[in-house]
């Protein structure tokens, strides 16, 4: 009995060293994308202009790390807030933890090289070398080009320097780990041409999340073969919850229906110089879409993304968009 006891307490003490062993390899040598590149993005009026365009109306890199006013519809940018980083993700909408956005104005990135913030948009890291919470799409900004990458970088480096120091992460268990497993080196790839409006259309639907949130997701990851099908909730603080729309070509449940210019106007109707964001009460529908940040994209680009989605496999789902737990 005694050296059944041994055995099994060695075998017990075996297996904990080895989590140990995991768990401190983890936290240490991990993540691993490499060192920043040695870069100096040069700042240009074309760069900053094309910059500005992805960061404000594509990309939406403005949508999170500004601040949202959440009592009008669609969550418009409050104006004073560009780039300054704040806007809370906790766990009263789901989150496994608390996640602030990081302020990306020069009073955070003075400090910082262009090829450390190329690193941190690309492969999900830190200066300091910590993983990024990937609530961050650095996964699809990884799988853009690498000149609009500096064009956005470009833009950042003429932003109002806005102080605002934002509080650090605070992940569950065992989360807290698992983070530093998900940055991955980038595999960028270069822009295609416009007039292949089908490949430019997945290079624009890439960068601008649009699979992130129109699809299933299950603990965090994305359910394979509900891309573009929607599915994907969001809670809100008021106990509302919204749940993202089937964008694939489904007749009966997507947007197979619509033409594109219906698409397109869908669009820029928030942008229209007339448009204002109603007010929404505490238990009425809101989105997290950020409507007038893409509402600023050109009725091209919306028309490439338009024609890549019909060439996206349809799937059908009918979703409820809206409901009041």
């Amino acid at each position: 009995m005694k050296k059944i006891v041994k055995v099994t307490l060695i075998i017990l003490a075996v297996i904990v060293g080895g989590l140990i062993c995991v768990v401190a390899f983890i936290k240490t040598a991990l993540p691993n994308v490499g060192k920043p590149m040695d870069l100096k993005v040069q700042v240009t009026p074309g760069r900053v202009q094309r910059g500005e365009y992805l960061a404000r109306h594509v990309a939406v890199c403005m949508d999170c790390h500004s601040q949202r006013d959440w009592s009008l519809y669609a969550g418009p940018l409050k104006k004073e807030t560009y780039g300054c980083g704040g806007e809370r993700f906790g766990k009263e909408i789901g989150f496994p933890g608390t996640v602030y956005s990081r302020n990306i104005t020069p009073a955070a990135l003075s400090s910082w090289t262009d090829g450390e913030i190329f690193r941190a948009i690309t492969a999900g890291v830190g200066k300091d070398g910590k993983a990024l919470f990937p609530l961050m799409p650095y996964p699809n900004y990884g799988m853009t080009d690498a000149e609009d990458i500096m064009c956005i970088i470009a833009y950042l480096r003429t932003l109002p320097a806005i102080r605002n120091d934002v509080p650090a992460q605070e992940l569950n268990f065992p989360l807290n780990i698992i983070v530093n497993t998900m940055p991955s080196k980038a595999a960028l790839v270069k822009k295609p041409d416009s007039n292949n409006i089908t490949a430019y259309g997945k290079y624009l639907t890439t960068m601008a999340g649009c699979m992130e949130c129109h699809s299933k997701v299950d603990k965090g990851t994305r359910v394979p073969g509900t891309e573009f099908g929607g599915g994907r909730s969001f809670n809100f603080p008021n106990g509302t919850v919204v749940t993202a729309p089937n964008i694939t070509f489904d007749k009966a449940t997507g947007i197979g229906n619509w033409d594109r210019s219906l698409f397109i106007k869908k669009f820029k109707q928030y942008g229209d110089s007339g448009y204002v964001s109603r007010a929404v009460g505490p238990s009425e529908f809101n989105t997290p879409m950020p409507w007038l940040m893409y509402a600023g994209m050109t009725d091209s680009d919306l028309a490439a993304i338009y024609t890549y989605l019909g060439t996206v496999k349809p799937i059908g789902n009918q979703v409820k968009v809206f409901q009041r737990q």
